[in-house]
């Protein structure tokens, strides 16, 4: 895919290492667009790094960063405002999960899914906006989950951590309605990345869920299509997303008859 609305905008994007995030920053490249990649494994940035710039004519910048370290945000994102001047958009793609019963998932584990989901996209959003306002011009873009709007068992650290992650993204829509500045949700099911080798430890939801998993460059493709435009939601795949609002309307019943489906993690 080759949107030429991109060539020469500056696009960063959290998590980029592995995953849709590579994907992204593959698919932004062959736009044309300029790159600042950020994950905490500098080794995987600097080889794809180097795979795109033997590919496209462009500038791709790497920095190493934890987004659960919101000292390191700011201190990052100064580096990058002094290279690239400002960011046209900014992927927040960076995440994490553990799937456990509550009574199981550990207080480190908590507070790590917050500080990496919720706060550090947090943070990284503040770095831009200021700047996305006083050009008036910018998109955010927040990777989100199917899991924020249907809570399911096994997955409720989780799922909260992307509840917040869709309230915080319609609050930031509307309060920068008046500047042009897009904000867009991106709500995917399972996909076929290295996310489950934390969260699946004993593989048993990939193994069960395995017809439904999307491919990395599907949805990649599918965000990179958005970019700049006035896309309030994507959410993936489609029919996925007719439960959540079946949820909305009848809870009750949407919980009783889908537990035994839930319950497969």
């Amino acid at each position: 895919m080759v949107k030429d609305q991109l060539k020469d905008k500056n696009i960063v994007i959290t998590g980029a290492s592995g995953g849709i995030g590579a994907e992204i920053a593959k698919l932004c490249a062959a736009s044309g667009a300029n790159l600042v990649l950020l994950a905490r494994s500098l080794d995987k940035l600097q080889q794809l790094q180097a795979a795109l710039l033997q590919k496209h004519q462009i500038k791709v910048d790497v920095f190493q960063l934890d987004v659960s370290d919101t000292e390191k945000i700011e201190q990052v994102f100064k580096e990058i405002f002094s290279v690239v001047g400002h960011v046209d958009i900014l992927v927040n793609n960076a995440g994490f999960g553990v799937f456990r019963e509550a009574h199981e998932v550990k207080i480190d584990e908590i507070k790590g899914m917050f500080e990496v989901n919720v706060i550090g996209l947090m943070a990284c959003t503040s770095m831009v906006l200021p700047k996305m306002r006083e050009r008036r011009l910018g998109h955010i873009i927040n990777i989100a989950s199917q899991a924020g709007k249907i809570a399911t068992p096994k997955s409720s650290v989780y799922s909260a951590t992307k509840h917040a992650v869709l309230g915080y993204t319609n609050a930031l829509r509307m309060e920068l309605s008046d500047f042009n500045v897009q904000v867009t949700s991106v709500n995917p099911g399972p996909i076929a990345t290295n996310f489950f080798n934390i969260a699946d430890e004993k593989g048993t939801y990939v193994k069960n869920v395995q017809k439904f998993i999307l491919q990395p460059e599907y949805v990649a493709g599918k965000v990179v299509a958005s970019m700049l435009t006035n896309t309030r939601e994507i959410n993936l795949p489609r029919w996925m997303n007719m439960g959540s609002i079946v949820y909305v309307l009848f809870p009750r019943l949407f919980e009783r008859i889908g537990k035994k489906a839930f319950n497969k993690k």
